[in-house]
């Protein structure tokens, strides 16, 4: 039987990490390790490690902030498993994961996996809106890391699984502030190590709880894929321009508006997509209209950011440094 390494790299959300703890502790398969990083934190979660010591095998460590990647290798120096699981902290699993993971790690020959992270009912109106966005294959859900992509995967680290001793050779994370999960991903297969994608091994991922906050992440997410294709040239796709477009068409189309009126039933168009589309998944009308914005906060961000970096990496040749200047987490 295999032994699991849960790696919980955590900045200032112990009422998260206490949901993700309840989730642990209701799995029908119960032999593990949980490994919690205190990256920095002004709101420790010590409090809520040391109450769930009593129901699950916890170790928590205290560092000075690094950033993701960092924190997540010094939680993997300190784990036993043969199998190393990463998970935000704003992640909840179904009872199952973790049996659903065995029996794919014990029938099948991969070294490394993900799953699909989808929106729970208890979650509120702005997160299952947020949810929706990142899932959608109207948006950029189609490329990111709950689908398959006709050639190759590319596990992401908010549901991430890697043998040890691969993570091992690669080094792990690099410090890269965001995209270090799919820098991981793509030198895992560089190297000729195997990804697969485990349908069944979903999490519930809460991510943002507001617009602003959730602009900035999908902002830097853009900005990450030119970084990334600077550290892995040819990895950025046609379908990595899409966000741009979209941003720069509405645009036009906006300006297109003072000289043509009917101009505005283009603008329409894809809301009204995005609405029905949300209606059809989440059958909630509220979840829907907000989905609407959600969607254009996520292809506007993720489209200028991409546009920024590749003007200031690309043209300008500035160094990767300047993307994440300030803490990824603030």
């Amino acid at each position: 039987m295999n032994h699991i390494s849960f790696i919980i790299p955590v900045y200032n959300r112990p009422d998260e990490l206490g949901e993700l703890f309840e989730s642990l502790a209701a799995q029908t398969r119960p032999c593990f390790e949980i490994i919690v990083v205190e990256d920095g934190s002004v709101e420790t979660s010590e409090t809520v490690c040391s109450h769930f010591e009593k129901l699950l095998p916890v170790q928590y460590i205290v560092q000075n902030n690094t950033g993701p990647g960092p924190a997540r290798n010094a939680g993997a120096a300190k784990a036993t498993g043969n199998w190393l699981i990463y998970l935000d902290s704003d992640c909840i699993l179904p009872p199952n994961y973790l049996e659903t993971v065995e029996k794919a790690i014990d029938s099948c020959n991969f070294d490394c996996f993900g799953g699909p992270d989808k929106a729970h009912e208890s979650f509120n109106t702005i997160q299952k809106a947020i949810g929706y966005a990142m899932s959608s294959i109207l948006t950029t859900g189609g490329i990111r890391g709950g689908k398959e992509r006709m050639d190759i995967f590319y596990p992401r680290s908010y549901n991430l699984g890697v043998r040890a001793a691969v993570f091992c050779t690669l080094n792990g994370f690099s410090e890269m502030r965001f995209g270090e999960d799919l820098d991981f991903s793509m030198r895992t297969l560089a190297h000729g190590y195997s990804t697969r994608l485990i349908r069944e091994a979903f999490v519930y991922h809460k991510r943002r709880n507001s617009f602003r906050s959730f602009y900035k992440q999908v902002f830097n997410s853009g900005m990450a894929r030119i970084n990334l294709d600077m550290r892995h040239p040819g990895t950025i796709k046609l379908v990595h321009w899409l966000p741009s477009l979209f941003a720069m068409g509405h645009i036009f189309i906006i300006l297109l508006l003072c000289m043509y009126p009917f101009a505005l039933l283009l603008l329409a168009i894809m809301p009204i997509m995005f609405f029905l589309h949300a209606l059809f998944q989440t059958k909630e009308v509220a979840t829907a209209l907000l989905a609407v914005i959600a969607s254009f906060t996520q292809l506007f961000g993720y489209g200028l950011g991409f546009m920024k970096a590749f003007i200031l990496r690309k043209i300008l040749k500035r160094p990767e440094s300047f993307s994440f200047t300030r803490n990824f987490y603030k």
